[in-house]
């Protein structure tokens, strides 16, 4: 993949853009991957991984430096959806309460999440499946809302899986945790089952709305055929894997066997503050080292029976001759440690965890430039509303209170008027880390003592193996990070009610 090349500050005349006033407006579609690293094809060029991504990246920009706010769904959802940091909607743990940030936080009810806007703005809205926080399995299984914002949707479909109740034999590979959805298993399917699974079955929804969508309506119908039938649409899907239990039918399986996984090598200073390294293995999962190569090869499985979902919704579009007409956004709502650091899963705040997939294909003359390429700035998964309001032509209409930046201009293949040189991401146990291009620090707790800091170096330690923090000659690069770091989280805790 090429490197876009940052030429000459081009200012933007957003009016201009793709999409705008004068043309038709554009339709949506954002496809929501769950727990997804970026050990992928478009990311690790990993031939014939993830065919699907691939294809769509090679269609627009990926974002390689684009990070979550917060290493868990439901904060991440709602953070991203809201356009807000965690610490100023108000979501920080997993919540079922349908209302999502809305109603837990009073004073942003009036607030649109970014698909409410556009459904303000007439857009058809539809959500399929797991877009805000919903259980995974059990409130799958159980076919529940989940935490979900309703306000933001003309239509809404909870897909009712079959999960750890799937036709197959459950292994557990996690000896220390027997809770399904936090602990690791896998299932092998039948190839013939794969039709039952809650993604096959998100995207057959999802398909099925873009055929109503695009079809044409019968001359002299009198039926009441489809909700604001000529308005462009915006639909959200959600997809489930790889998040745990890994569940994939035998052929995406066969592509991945334990005997041929490698497990990460590491190394943990006795620097490394004990809240980091909450997450590892011998203090939550007890995996041996075989159910460790089968869990990384399950997982794998999983992301592979995804992707084919993808190409499902992309061949869709090619087929009813949506794609000239739609942006298509894939990306997931964070991270996904697999040994590294010796530490599984998410709400860690190392890189792994916190790096998230975003990739973005927007049609039209006007972005041809940049696509097939690369973006490798410092990007906020909060971009992502501002980003989409610029292409819809409505920016003259964005929420003030949006503490995102828009990616329209990088999409067109140009320089931002305003570069993002910080990432911010918090957690739970009182972590917050800041990424630069650079460098990575990260704070357990309020004040800096030293012992609950880290500092890492993305240039020569991109894996975050050796803490810097307390060596002499790193004390200038720490007291200034220490500031950004400051500054940033006193911006991103400014709440509602200054936002507003």
């Amino acid at each position: 993949m090429k490197i876009i090349c940052l030429f000459g500050l081009l200012s933007l005349f957003l009016g201009h853009l793709g999409f705008g006033q004068h043309n038709a407006k554009p339709n949506i579609l954002l496809i929501i991957s769950d727990d997804l690293n970026t050990k992928i094809g478009p990311y690790m060029n990993v031939d014939q991984y993830t065919p699907n991504l691939d294809r769509l990246a090679g269609e627009g920009i990926r974002f390689s430096r684009a990070f979550s706010q917060f290493p868990l769904c439901g904060p991440s959802r709602a953070s991203l959806m809201s356009g807000l940091y965690p610490e100023s909607n108000g979501v920080v743990s997993n919540n079922d309460q349908p209302g999502s940030y809305r109603k837990g936080t009073p004073a942003l009810a009036n607030h649109p999440s970014m698909v409410g806007f556009f459904r303000e703005r007439g857009y058809f809205t539809a959500r399929v499946s797991k877009i805000y926080h919903m259980g995974v399995p059990g409130g799958i299984e159980r076919g529940e809302p989940g935490g979900d914002e309703p306000d933001s949707w003309d239509y809404a479909y909870n897909v009712m899986g079959p999960e750890t109740m799937s036709q197959g034999s459950m292994e557990l590979l996690s000896p220390k945790n027997k809770h399904y959805g936090s602990n690791f298993a896998q299932m092998v399917l039948a190839d013939s089952l794969a039709g039952t699974q809650t993604d096959y079955l998100a995207a057959s929804q999802a398909i099925a709305i873009l055929e109503n969508r695009a079809g044409k309506i019968p001359e002299g119908a009198t039926n009441m055929q489809r909700i604001k039938r000529d308005e462009p649409f915006f639909l959200a899907v959600g997809f489930v894997r790889p998040h745990v239990p890994f569940i994939a039918p035998q052929s995406s399986f066969a592509r991945h066997r334990p005997e041929d996984v490698t497990l990460p090598t590491y190394v943990v200073g006795d620097n490394v503050p004990a809240q980091a390294l909450t997450r590892q293995n011998e203090k939550v999962w007890g995996m041996d080292e075989l159910q460790q190569k089968k869990t990384v090869a399950a997982y794998m499985a999983s992301v592979r029976f995804m992707d084919q979902q993808v190409g499902r919704l992309l061949d869709a579009l090619d087929r009813l001759n949506l794609k000239e007409k739609t942006i298509v956004i894939f990306m997931s709502d964070h991270g996904y440690n697999l040994g590294e650091h010796g530490s599984w899963s998410k709400t860690s705040l190392w890189e792994g965890t916190v790096a998230a997939p975003l990739i973005i294909s927007v049609p039209g003359e006007d972005f041809e430039g940049a696509r097939g390429s690369t973006y490798s700035g410092i990007t906020e998964l909060i971009d992502l509303y501002p980003t989409l309001v610029d292409l819809g032509g409505f920016a003259g209409q964005q929420p003030g209170i949006l503490q995102g930046q828009s990616l329209a201009a990088i999409l067109q293949g140009m320089r931002p008027e305003k570069q993002k040189d910080h990432a911010y991401s918090i957690t739970v146990g009182g972590g917050a880390t800041v990424r630069t291009s650079e460098w990575r620090y990260t704070r357990w707790g309020e004040e800096a003592e030293g012992t609950n800091e880290e500092l890492y170096h993305h240039v020569t330690d991109p894996e975050e193996h050796v803490n810097l923090v307390d060596k002499p000659e790193m004390q200038q690069e720490v007291a200034a990070l220490r500031r950004i770091f400051e500054a940033v989280r006193t911006d991103a805790r400014s709440g509602p009610k200054h936002l507003l």
